[in-house]
C-alpha cells in the first residue's frame, strides 16, 4: 500500500536552487518512493530567522515507507547535503519537512503529522497550492489561509 505525502523543501546557504533539484532527485530514486510532483520554486524571506533569502518548494511523493522511515531518508539527504543545526532556524544548506503524509495526525517527540506550523508560513501554502489546489487542509480552506500568511513575502522564481 501507498500513501501520498507531501514535502517541504527549503535552502539559504549555497547553491539553493541546485541543491533542491538535487535533493528531489535523491528521494525520488529511494526504493519505495516515487516522484508525483513537485511545485515550483519559491524565494522567501526567512521567516523568525536572518540569513540570506530562501528557495523553497513543495513536492509530492507516494510512498510505501512508514512515515518514520520517510523522515529518516529526508535527515539522510539533509546530512548529505551538509545541514547542520547550530541552533533553532539557522541557515541551512537543506532544509526537508514532512508535511503531510496521508489523513495522518501523529503528534509524538519524534514527529508531528501535519506539519504544525505549515498553516502560518507562505513558502509551504503558495508552493501546496500550486501542486495540490484540491487538498483539503484542516486548518482551513486554502482563500483564508493564505490571506493569512500574506504579508510574509514570497515571489515565484
Amino acid at each position: 500500500m501507498t500513501e501520498l505525502a507531501y514535502i517541504g523543501l527549503g535552502a539559504n546557504l549555497g547553491d539553493a536552487q541546485g541543491t533542491l533539484r538535487l535533493a528531489w532527485q535523491a528521494l525520488t530514486t529511494v526504493a519505495g518512493v516515487e516522484g508525483d510532483g513537485l511545485s515550483g520554486l519559491w524565494r522567501s524571506a526567512p521567516v523568525d530567522a536572518g540569513g540570506p533569502d530562501y528557495v523553497n518548494a513543495v513536492g509530492r511523493v507516494r510512498t510505501a515507507l512508514a512515515p518514520r522511515a520517510l523522515l529518516a531518508v529526508l535527515q539522510d539527504i539533509e546530512q548529505r547535503h551538509g545541514r547542520e543545526r547550530p541552533y533553532r532556524n539557522a541557515p541551512r544548506t537543506l532544509d526537508l519537512d514532512l508535511l503531510l503524509y496521508g489523513q495522518l495526525v501523529q503528534d509524538d517527540p519524534v514527529l508531528t503529522l501535519p506539519h504544525p506550523r505549515m498553516h502560518q508560513r507562505a513558502f509551504v501554502l503558495r508552493p501546496l497550492a500550486q501542486l495540490a489546489p484540491e487538498l483539503a487542509l484542516a486548518q482551513g480552506d486554502w482563500p483564508t489561509l493564505l490571506a493569512a500568511v500574506a504579508d510574509q513575502r514570497l515571489e515565484p522564481l
